[in-house]
């Protein structure tokens, strides 16, 4: 009986390999097979007809290579064939593909050798990654494969598909866009997919049985079959998807990819502890798996051929895939090296993560890439909680209130959000409850948002910790937190159908639960059609003005101020603009979370009424105001200084 401890183990005197061809191969003369197992005595490799079923019709034994690696050449074309490896140790593990796996068969149990120039889609050679200046230009959209398309009232033909993302004009019933159209006209630069590599939960032969987030890693650089037309032919996924990506990018939208390295669905069963058993997770010190996850492991990013590996993959998705970016859950658990190391070896790439652990790590926090540590980390953002839980109340708890719900006192909270989470000269931080000093050193460390796939939607977060408010007096709230995330500095963030008051019927972590949960319903865009046209107006404003997307710390500092009396359940600040190269030279912003009327004094001077709750007005239409303005209750207003 294996002994899954490893105490006894100093996994620092393992070789390590520098190469970039671990895997396998194909050319039409031969398939090249390499794999990194510094433990193994024997390595035997399989291949098979089919992806589940059948015995292996030929067997062969790789032969060590140095630095850990074995490999073996195989004579002749193998194109379509199946593969597996067994390793022995001492004793045999059980029979997996490798951890570089590209192209799997059905439920990930058997890899595919493959033609990777058949994969691409026509015109793929073309494809060009959407131009973002800064990252703070960037408007995030976060959804799920399945969710988006999967309701009867999508209009798509390819429900839950990777190819439900490449149909153009789609409707719902009412004749409103869906899907890619949708996007489009929302506005929005970059989708963030809930993860799409190889997950294990969901049976990608019966995929409408099981629902998954997609938080279970099976293998990381293979996609999932579930969302594909065809999930035994491992090349049809892959083609599937660049055609997604493809698609996304013809209409000026970025990809961005959810990215699992923290931990993986099985333990001592995974595919790495069948290929270097223990080597790839943390150990506690009585040599058990810790679990800085929360889900019975953590990978050792620290170790290098795990880095090594993580790099490998990621560099692998975006150039085989033309991937935008990566969003890291759970990033707090990986090294603080690691990361540095994937932002010096992705330039241009979006990068972003949870800056927190799930669990106690055997690794010292001031190690990881937690949120306090990213003032170490430049160029690699964090998801900003404190804004999160200072708009509508704490994220896990049914009743808690926030800034736009009407709980007073939050302001400084919310001014920590509008400014990016980096030192403010006018910041109170002892008034910011969950951080007391600033985390992030420039605003594209600082991504902000109201709600995301955790915990409860917006929309139900608000109706629960506000259960006599209207209709209407929820639609409000729902606009109030877009106009903050979306005119604050940072890079904004929004979780998808949240433009039309998305709701899962109150379900607090929807994570396995039915479509019937999950599913975007296209018919709540005609029925929140105004709370869509804020939203995409918003998006709009941020675009045209550079004022809400200033991209150093310092014209931060020097050019945002909090230039008017302070009103309970009121946040106002005044932008220099022109500073920034704004056409709007000076600006005043106010927000009211309260369900009364204020009367906001205003700075001298005469002011244009730009925006005052749903209306967005252009400069000839404009209301001229000084010294004072009543501010309705739950919304934004924003003024410009008439140039005398």
């Amino acid at each position: 009986m294996r002994d899954w401890k490893f105490n006894h183990i100093d996994f620092s005197t393992y070789p390590c390999y520098a190469g970039d061809d671990l895997g396998v191969f194909w050319t039409p003369e031969k398939t090249i097979v390499k794999i990194w197992t510094p433990t193994a005595k024997m390595v035997e490799f399989r291949l098979y007809k089919d992806g589940k079923t059948g015995e292996a019709f030929h067997k062969t034994q790789l032969q060590a290579s140095g630095d850990g690696t074995w490999a073996t050449i195989l004579s002749g074309d193998y194109e379509g064939k199946f593969y597996t490896f067994r390793i022995d140790d001492g004793e045999w593990l059980e029979e997996t593909p490798d951890i570089y796996v590209r192209c799997v068969g059905v439920n990930g149990l058997r890899g595919m050798i493959f033609n990777p120039a058949k994969t691409d889609p026509e015109g793929w050679e073309n494809d060009k990654r959407p131009e973002l200046k800064h990252f703070t230009d960037a408007v995030i959209y976060e959804t799920h494969v399945r969710d988006f398309s999967i309701s009867e009232s999508s209009g798509i033909e390819h429900k839950g598909k990777f190819l439900g993302f490449t149909e153009e004009n789609t409707q719902a019933p009412d004749g409103l866009a869906t899907g890619l159209s949708h996007l489009k006209e929302l506005g929005i630069t970059h989708v963030h997919l809930l993860p799409v590599n190889d997950f294990f939960t969901v049976d990608e032969e019966k995929p409408l049985e099981k629902y998954n987030w997609g938080y279970d890693p099976l293998h990381y650089n293979a996609l999932e079959g579930s969302y594909s037309t065809n999930p035994h032919n491992g090349t049809i996924r892959i083609k599937e998807f660049k055609k997604l990506v493809q698609a996304l990018h013809s209409a000026g939208i970025g990809v961005v990819l959810d990215v699992v390295y923290n931990h993986t669905y099985f333990a001592k069963e995974s595919v790495f502890n069948q290929m270097v058993p223990g080597y790839f997770y943390r150990q506690k010190s009585d040599g058990t798996f810790a679990n800085g996850s929360g889900c019975g492991n953590e990978l050792a990013t620290e170790r290098t051929m795990v880095r090594k590996y993580i790099i490998d993959s990621l560099k692998y998705w975006t150039k085989e895939f033309h991937i935008d970016g990566f969003r890291f859950d759970l990033m707090g658990i990986y090294d603080m090296e690691t990361m540095k190391t994937i932002r010096k070896e992705l330039p241009g790439s979006l990068l972003y993560g949870e800056g927190w652990a799930a669990d106690q790590s055997p690794m010292p926090e001031e190690k990881r890439a937690v949120k306090a540590n990213l003032a170490q980390l430049p160029g690699i953002a964090g998801f900003n909680d404190d804004f999160r839980d200072a708009l509508k109340g704490n994220h896990s708890s049914k009743k808690t209130k926030g800034f736009v719900s009407g709980l007073d006192l939050r302001e400084e909270a919310v001014k920590f959000g509008i400014v990016a989470a980096i030192q403010h000269s006018q910041i109170v931080y002892d008034y910011v409850e969950t951080s007391k000093q600033p985390w992030g050193t420039q605003p594209e460390q600082c991504v902000n948002y109201a709600s995301c796939h955790d915990n409860y939607t917006l929309w139900d977060k608000l109706k629960s910790s506000c259960p006599k408010a209207s209709d209407e007096e929820l639609r409000k709230m729902v606009k109030l937190a877009g106009a903050l995330v979306l005119t604050s500095q940072g890079i904004p963030f929004l979780h998808s159908g949240m433009e039309f008051c998305r709701t899962k019927g109150g379900n607090p972590n929807s994570y396995k639960s039915p479509d019937s949960v999950n599913q975007i319903d296209w018919n709540r865009k005609k029925e929140y059609q105004d709370v869509f046209e804020y939203y995409k107006k918003l998006i709009q404003l941020r675009k045209n003005h550079p004022a809400f997307r200033m991209t150093d710390a310092r014209q931060i500092q020097k050019y945002i101020h909090f230039c008017t009396e302070y009103k309970i359940g009121a946040v106002s600040y005044c932008i220099e603009g022109a500073a920034v190269g704004d056409s709007w030279k000076n600006m005043v912003m106010l927000f009211n979370g309260s369900q009364k009327e204020v009367l906001h004094p205003l700075p001298e001077g005469a002011y244009k009424v730009m925006v005052r709750g749903d209306d967005f007005f252009e400069e000839n239409q404009a209301e001229v105001v000084s010294n004072e303005i009543e501010l309705g209750a739950v919304s934004m207003m924003i003024l410009v200084k008439t140039e005398d």
